[in-house]
Formats: C-alpha cells, sequence, structure tokens
C-alpha cells in the first residue's frame, strides 16, 4: 500500500517542468559618477518589485551618451551580461508612457530608461516595470522591458555593445565593441522607491538639478 508521501513524490515526478523564465532588459540611465552598488541595488529592486528575480535580467541597455559610465559597465560586468548603447535619436523616437521635457532639454530624448529597455529588448517588447529611480541622490533610473512572445532571441543586435558577458563573441554594432569579463555574482539589494532623477547635459542644467529618464 502507498503511503502519502510516495504518491506526493509520484505527483511531483509527474508534473511538467516549470515554464523558463521570462528574460529581462533593464533600462538604465544615470548621473555621472553614479557608483556600480547604487544601479545594482536599483535593479534588484525593480526586479523584486515586479515580481522577478534579477537572474533574469539577459542585458541592460542606456543612452549613448553614458555608455561609458563606469557604474554601468561596473554593474554590466557584476551582473555578466552585455551593456547596450543607443543614440538619443533612436530612443526619442521610442512611445514612452512617463516622457521628461527636463531630459529631453539636457540629453536629446525625453526618456533613457523606458526607451532604451524597449528599444534593446527589440521590436514588440513592453514595459514589465515602469520607471523607477534610486534613493537620494538619485543618481540612476531603471526600466525593465520583456521581448515579444515569440521574438527570437531577448536581446536584439542593434545598439553599441559596450560590456558583455565573459567569453561572449564580438558582434557587429553601430560601433566600437569591447567585450569584458564577469567574474562576480549579481549583487542583491532591498526594493527602494524614490522620486526621478536624472543626468543633466554640460552647459544645459546646473549640477546637482533633477531630470527625469
Amino acid at each position: 500500500m502507498r503511503g502519502r508521501a510516495a504518491d506526493d513524490e509520484a505527483g511531483e515526478a509527474g508534473a511538467p517542468p516549470p515554464p523558463p523564465l521570462v528574460p529581462l532588459v533593464a533600462g538604465v540611465g544615470a548621473r555621472r559618477g553614479v557608483p556600480v552598488p547604487e544601479v545594482l541595488d536599483l535593479i534588484t529592486a525593480s526586479c523584486a518589485a515586479a515580481g522577478y528575480a534579477v537572474r533574469q535580467v539577459v542585458a541592460l541597455a542606456t543612452v549613448a551618451a553614458k555608455a561609458d559610465e563606469p557604474g554601468l559597465t561596473g554593474a554590466a560586468r557584476e551582473l555578466g551580461v552585455p551593456l547596450r548603447s543607443f543614440p538619443a535619436a533612436a530612443l526619442a523616437a521610442v512611445p514612452v508612457p512617463e516622457p521628461s521635457a527636463a531630459a529631453a532639454a539636457a540629453v536629446n530624448t525625453p526618456s533613457v530608461a523606458e526607451a532604451a529597455a524597449l528599444l534593446a529588448a527589440g521590436p514588440g517588447a513592453a514595459l514589465a516595470a515602469g520607471k523607477r529611480t534610486s534613493p537620494p541622490p538619485a543618481r540612476a533610473t531603471c526600466a525593465l522591458a520583456v521581448p515579444a512572445v515569440g521574438a527570437g532571441p531577448a536581446v536584439t543586435d542593434s545598439g553599441t555593445l559596450t560590456a558583455g558577458r565573459e567569453g561572449a563573441p564580438v558582434v557587429p554594432s553601430a560601433g566600437t565593441v569591447i567585450v569584458m569579463a564577469s567574474p562576480n555574482p549579481p549583487r542583491r539589494g532591498p526594493d527602494r522607491r524614490t522620486a526621478d532623477a536624472g543626468d543633466p547635459a554640460p552647459g544645459s542644467a546646473p549640477p546637482g538639478s533633477k531630470e527625469t529618464q
């Protein structure tokens, strides 16, 4: 006679495997000098608030003007994912729910985080989580996008690849391609909710002024 434990084990053995994790693209806007931990904690908090795990993030994306920002390239290395960047004009053409006139005046696009996430996730992508800002002094913004169902690769080969997984292939892009190693696991941080902030362009706003991306 079979016991309940045996029946439970049989049921578990016959259960279908769980569905694969949904891939996420994290779009990130940043002020100059943002530290890596602030970016990582913001991405982790954005994922947690939307019910996702940070391990589901398959790429970071940003505006071309921030492609070499150490806080972003360092975060990509820590997470072991590529960082893709797009010209401001390309981001400005992406419809987003929270455009910012201040960001448009400063970096020539009304959105960085949301637009970059959608653009990197490919045609038909949708926002999984809207723009979120790191705690004061609020030097980063983050939004999450998911690729369209059945759209193929989670990250398109458009944009410039400025950081990537260890051993990632060098792929053609609109600019210089640099592949960087990723020896460390992702950091995890608490869920945080704050006001929006961005990064003023030289000559467009005084240091420390706020704007959304």
